[in-house]
């Protein structure tokens, strides 16, 4: 083979390595996580009713929560799930679970408004959910300013760790959860405020948006990306 000859033959080994390196990339974990990334679409959602593909339940005392479609001209899509039930039972948690997704690690991000509340102005992201009674919320509150990561057995509340800082009434927030295996990592609006570790709950669960005692609080932009 000429010198010619050879340079074309290496050209086209050097190019099939590339593209074979390439299509294996593509096929990493974490390219199937970022196509797998579910965004509840709320905006196609029915006002005056309560959010399609969602159970409702609740930790603790008190009444049910009221979850419902709302019309809110600030929203992503001009739409909303409201927890509008004012219940002022202290120590009780309306959750609304998502159910098509089970989940053990993933990332999940949601816009958060509190609206209302003489006893609490909180919103929060459920994930790893047994059940009503089991499994670890981050939650932020207006009224307190602060914002607590907790794990909840058999009922009942544990703080893992938490941070103060202002969580402004009536304006949108972005509180996000990321799990992977033992470890948790908590944002708010965009930036870190700390990190977690604990081995309660190690399988799949359900994600859930959650409120505590007589809190009005909206919901937009619920995002959930499954890790590999």
């Amino acid at each position: 083979m000429d010198g010619n000859g050879l340079s074309i033959f290496q050209s086209k080994l050097v190019f099939a390595a590339a593209f074979s390196a390439c299509a294996i990339a593509c096929a990493t974990p974490s390219g199937l996580a970022q196509k797998g990334m579910t965004m509840i679409a709320i905006e196609k959602m029915e006002v005056g009713k309560p959010p399609a593909e969602f159970d409702f339940a609740r930790t603790g005392q008190g009444g049910p929560g009221q979850w419902i479609v709302v019309t809110d001209p600030t929203a992503s899509g001009g739409r909303a799930i409201e927890q509008s039930s004012i219940d002022r039972t202290d120590y009780r948690f309306p959750l609304a679970i998502y159910k098509p997704i089970s989940v053990t690690n993933a990332e999940i991000t949601v816009r958060f408004k509190p609206v209302a509340g003489n006893v609490d102005q909180a919103g929060g992201i459920v994930m790893r959910l047994i059940d009503s009674n089991n499994y670890y919320v981050v939650r932020a509150n207006a009224l307190e300013d602060n914002v607590r990561f907790y794990r909840v057995v058999k009922g009942k509340r544990e703080q893992l760790e938490g941070t103060n800082l202002k969580v402004s009434p009536d304006q949108w927030h972005t509180l996000g959860l990321k799990a992977e295996d033992e470890r948790f990592t908590v944002t708010f609006n965009g930036k870190q405020l700390f990190t977690a570790t604990d081995r309660t709950f190690g399988i799949a669960g359900k994600v859930a948006l959650w409120t505590k005692s007589d809190s009005v609080t909206r919901f937009d932009r619920i995002e959930i990306t499954p890790l590999q």
